[in-house]
């Protein structure tokens, strides 16, 4: 279908609740970026004018104290992501998102007011919870709001609002890097998530979180209230395989025909769930299930390729590495390569939904391999050309299909009872990859120069045959069953 048609067909109330849940991502990536341009400032290593009796106008921090302010907000992601599966499992996602903002809130406040390293630190660990929990939950959010043709390109929002987190983090570090202007750097983070916290006042739960828990008719209500009063919900709704049409009893039927002038009534017969869908699982019960193992194992194994294709040297260390090379202004190359990866992201995602996750996985690893080969050929011949075309083709190659889809599969592989677990764990195997290549990235690459970009191409190789053998395609899919190729089960 033409995005131009259905786009036309979309409520101005889903993308108001679509842009809402977006901002945790925004704030995941802002947070990742935000210290990289006014870094020299904070630890002391320029000078400014601008004073302040209150707060010392610069923290002194050698390389290793830099670096565990910085793994902090790993740390708090690792502890985000494995309790917000669980969490938005039990008091749904929209709550889990109103938690989630508290810590978005309160980190910036310990950050921007630090008076010396611990504070500041521990601001990024409390930022880092919510941008753990965040990018957990929200992507399991959008997949169950989202229209079901259009899932993979809904789904690529999270990437593309992450994306655009990092440019306005490095927009206000190339304007604010001097005196003690850091801070309000560090404190635009809380507005945002203040922001965010009011807008969700205002959205709603997912209509399918609340039919698998039991709250059919509500479920319907609110459905009807995204889609708009024209939308023919019956398709959508039968998807969720909460109970068959005709399992229902007359007073059930008239409730359902006319969801939009009833109120909700939680103890009516009409919201009972009818399947008899086991409980939430949780992470050990899933990790042990006969058959969401191996799609735990799958999603795993696409997050840890998604970090481990070298995404976050080119991010978080790329200019360093690259800026005599190519004798460019550091931060300005940070905004250059953050603005091409939104529209890069951006432009791909209606992709994700025509060619399907699987296909945009592989050609993404592919480009990012080769990628990496010619990266480390113009680092170690030190031919510039090279060097600018193979960071613009890497950085592209990942918002091909490693940036967004990561994210959709945690919900299109397992079922309902083990979404929230599911993406705890592939979001903790993802946070414990990225605090590897932040750690371990610019020591290795002080060994290996540009030859550590053979290792990334490597890995990517390593990553293209597993996926193509192991994972499967959920493009089209209506249910786990016709995804791994099983007979269905009836419930």
């Amino acid at each position: 279908m033409d995005p131009r048609t259905w786009f036309r067909d979309l409520t101005a109330y889903f993308l108001y609740i679509i842009f809402v849940a977006t901002l945790g991502p925004l704030l995941f990536g802002f947070h990742l970026a935000e210290l990289n341009a006014p870094e020299d400032v904070i630890r002391c290593k320029k000078e400014s004018i601008v004073a302040a009796a209150s707060l010392p106008q610069c923290i002194p921090m050698n390389p290793t104290q830099w670096g565990a302010v910085g793994s902090l907000y790993t740390l708090g992601g690792l502890l985000g992501a494995l309790s917000a599966g669980p969490l938005a499992d039990r008091y749904g996602r929209r709550r889990a998102m109103q938690i989630t903002t508290v810590f978005f809130a309160v980190g910036p406040v310990f950050e921007a007011l630090s008076p010396n390293m611990g504070v500041m630190a521990f601001g990024r660990l409390i930022s880092g919870i919510g941008a753990g929990s965040s990018v957990v939950v929200v992507p399991i959010y959008i997949s169950e709001i989202s229209p079901p043709a259009e899932k993979g390109f809904f789904g690529s929002l999270t990437q593309v609002m992450c994306n655009l987190g990092i440019l306005v983090a490095q927009l206000l570090g190339f304007f604010l890097s001097k005196g003690q202007y850091w801070r309000v750097i560090l404190a635009a983070g809380g507005i945002i998530g203040v922001a965010q916290s009011l807008g969700l006042l205002f959205s709603v739960e997912s209509p399918k979180y609340l039919a698998d828990h039991g709250s059919l008719l509500e479920g319907r209500r609110i459905l009807r209230r995204i889609r708009g009063e024209k939308f023919d919900l019956d398709e959508e709704v039968s998807g969720w395989g909460i109970v068959d049409s005709d399992e229902l009893n007359d007073e059930e039927q008239t409730l359902l025909r006319n969801e939009d002038s009833v109120p909700h009534q939680s103890g009516s017969s009409a919201t009972k769930r009818k399947s008899t869908r086991d409980d939430a699982l949780n992470i050990v019960q899933v990790l042990r299930h006969p058959e969401y193992n191996k799609a735990a194992l799958a999603i795993v194994m696409v997050m840890l390729a998604q970090q481990f294709s070298g995404i976050n040297s080119i991010v978080m260390y790329g200019v360093s590495l690259l800026a005599d090379l190519l004798e460019s202004n550091s931060a300005l190359l940070n905004l250059v390569v953050s603005a091409i990866n939104i529209i890069v992201t951006a432009s791909c995602a209606p992709l994700v939904d025509k060619l399907g996750r699987k296909a945009c996985l592989l050609n993404s690893l592919a480009g990012m391999g080769i990628s990496a080969l010619l990266l480390a050929i113009s680092i170690i011949k030190s031919i510039s050309i090279l060097s600018a075309v193979s960071v613009l083709l890497f950085v592209s190659s990942f918002a091909l299909g490693l940036g967004p889809v990561p994210f959709l599969l945690s919900s299109e592989l397992v079922g309902p009872d083990a979404i929230g677990a599911t993406q705890s764990i592939a979001l903790g195997a993802n946070w414990i990859a990225t605090f590897v290549v932040a750690q371990f990235f610019p020591l290795a690459s002080a060994k290996l120069h540009g030859k550590v970009y053979f290792i990334f191409a490597a890995l990517s190789a390593f990553f293209f045959l597993f996926i193509s053998w192991f994972v499967p395609e959920t493009k089209g899919k209506k249910s786990i069953d016709e995804v791994w190729g099983r007979e269905r089960r009836d419930d």
